[in-house]
């Protein structure tokens, strides 16, 4: 036997035509009646004008059960789809700096097979932190900085020049962040300064946290006019504020400064 599902459309309309009954046989008596004033179920006996009386309470507790239902169901598109959101701007963190280190890792292979394990050691914790913790709201700031000196690190190894780097660091280890946030501005600071750039280059890191507040700054020197490189940090820094404007609303501020060869950034962001 198969059983249909009710149409709720009719089911409404129904219950709609059953509660107009009362009020068009009220405005009928306003109309063409002698009398100068009408009360609303006076004609009516007194258990039907109750049981009216309910079925109006009835309705209107049903009205706002539909109206409340709606708001929660709007509300959980919203934050679904917020959350897709964030899924899909984490999914573009990094991609070409993991094939990049590939790349350079099978040259390393051959040459030096000590350095080349030591690449493969922190690559691995890198993707490891990408895939599983990138995964979660938030994670400690201590295992966010030590995702960024990983990728310092492996930096270092690939770059054949100096780099004076400075990382300072003054926080509460326990503090919540969201992850693979702060890594979009170093990521820049590397690729649109420190590869422009044949000597001389630095990059400067501080991260502190101060009345329940996260501060990282970061300031690189650059070099060249290149149209494409710009049209990229432009788009991570997009990723960045995008990424921002869902988790912290109203929760952070994010300053550029770019001056003749020196570029400056600040992330301040709020407790959640």
């Amino acid at each position: 036997m198969i059983f249909r599902k009710p149409n709720n459309k009719w089911i409404v309309l129904t219950l709609l035509i059953l509660g107009l009954i009362p009020i068009v046989i009220t405005a009928y008596e306003v109309i063409f009646s002698n009398d100068k004033s009408v009360i609303f179920l006076e004609r009516f006996n007194p258990k039907i004008s109750f049981l009216i009386s309910a079925y109006y309470i009835l309705l209107f507790s049903l009205g706002i059960y539909w109206f409340v239902k709606q708001v929660m169901a709007i509300s959980r598109l919203k934050n679904e789809k917020a959350k897709a959101e964030l899924m899909l701007l984490k999914s573009q963190v990094n991609p070409h700096f993991f094939f990049n280190m590939l790349n350079n890792l099978y040259g390393w292979v051959t040459k030096d097979q000590k350095r080349a394990q030591e690449i493969i050691l922190k690559l691995s914790d890198m993707m490891r932190y990408s895939i599983y913790d990138g995964e979660k709201e938030t994670v400690t700031l201590k295992d966010e900085i030590s995702y960024l000196k990983n990728y310092i690190e492996l930096h270092k190894m690939r770059y054949h020049k100096t780099i004076d780097i400075n990382f300072t660091s003054n926080i509460d280890e326990k503090q919540k962040v969201p992850p693979l946030l702060f890594i979009i501005l170093l990521e820049n600071a590397f690729k649109h300064g420190v590869e422009s750039l044949t000597e001389k280059a630095f990059v400067n890191i501080s991260i502190a946290t101060l009345n329940e507040e996260t501060q990282f700054a970061i300031e690189n020197n650059f070099s060249g006019n290149d149209e494409s490189e710009k049209k990229e940090a432009g788009i991570g820094l997009k990723n960045l504020e995008r990424r921002l404007e869902l988790i912290y609303p109203d929760k952070h501020k994010l300053l550029i400064t770019k001056m003749e060869n020196l570029y400056k950034a600040q992330l301040i962001l709020k407790k959640l």
